[in-house]
């Protein structure tokens, strides 16, 4: 599988720092290219959530460098043992985070969404409420937020109208250095060429739809990664035109055959 990338970062239109951090890896190994990506949306006073988001995406990139490599050296790839990692990651992390803001008196986190192609397979970790998109003819949600109204929507309790305009809708339940327990979701599905994978903060899909999103990185039209970028800047500007007051990040994987 070959890879064409895009990644954006805005700093919003209201705040001073921008406090998402992304994170794209690609390297040529024995079970083809892979590519590993990660989006952190950090939260907390000062440059508090820029130092969350930040730390986490430095030891996905520590993970991606030195403890995959040996992962692949077997013809199997082992799942489990990924999950297992990407689960120690944000359990270390967790703690390492929380214990800094308790000397320092301060409250800080981070979501994370990561992201790994291997072979014909994705692989997707989530804690928070960033996301990770899959589109082909149409456009798919891989993620659930880990958020007050999804839980509520999850029960029944709550409509996803409800859910839009709720005033603790932006409520995370969990959050990496926020929490006392962590428990990240995983999602694994299959990859073809002619896909493209979003991965984003939620500032990116607070005020523009799904379908906004589709007609502006379905694949058929994403020729080269110039494309690519500039339609994620678009995608961004708008978001900004709207008044979204959050940090706003976006990458754009597109998924081709060799060439």
């Amino acid at each position: 599988m070959f890879f064409k990338i895009a990644v954006h970062s805005d700093v919003g239109i209201v705040k001073e720092t921008n406090q998402d951090s992304v994170l794209v890896k690609v390297a040529q190994t024995n079970h083809g290219r892979v590519c590993l990506c990660v989006v952190c949306d950090g939260m907390g006073g000062l440059s508090n959530g820029e130092l969350a988001s930040a730390t986490v995406i430095r030891e996905f990139e520590h993970w991606f460098e030195k403890q995959l490599p040996p992962m692949l050296s077997t013809p199997v790839f082992p799942v489990v043992e990924l999950r297992l990692q990407w689960d120690n990651i944000v359990l270390t992390q967790n703690d390492k985070l929380t214990a800094y803001a308790s000397k320092t008196g301060t409250r800080m986190g981070t979501t994370a969404v990561a992201f790994l192609i291997l072979g014909d397979k994705y692989y997707v970790m989530n804690v928070g409420d960033s996301r990770a998109y899959m589109l082909s003819d149409a456009i798919y949600q891989l993620t659930k937020d880990q958020t007050y109204v999804q839980y509520e929507m999850d029960m029944g309790h709550m409509t996803w109208e409800q859910a839009q305009t709720h005033p603790q809708r932006n409520v995370l339940l969990q959050c990496i250095g926020a929490s006392e327990v962590i428990k990240p979701d995983y999602f694994v599905g299959d990859v073809e060429p002619d896909m493209t994978f979003i991965l984003c903060s939620d500032g990116f899909r607070h005020v523009i739809s799904p379908d906004e999103i589709y007609e502006k990185l379905r694949p058929d039209i994403l020729d080269n990664e110039e494309v690519m970028l500039q339609n994620a800047r678009d995608l961004v500007e708008l978001n900004k035109s709207r008044k979204e007051v959050d940090n706003i990040s976006v990458a754009v994987i597109r998924t081709c055959r060799e060439e």
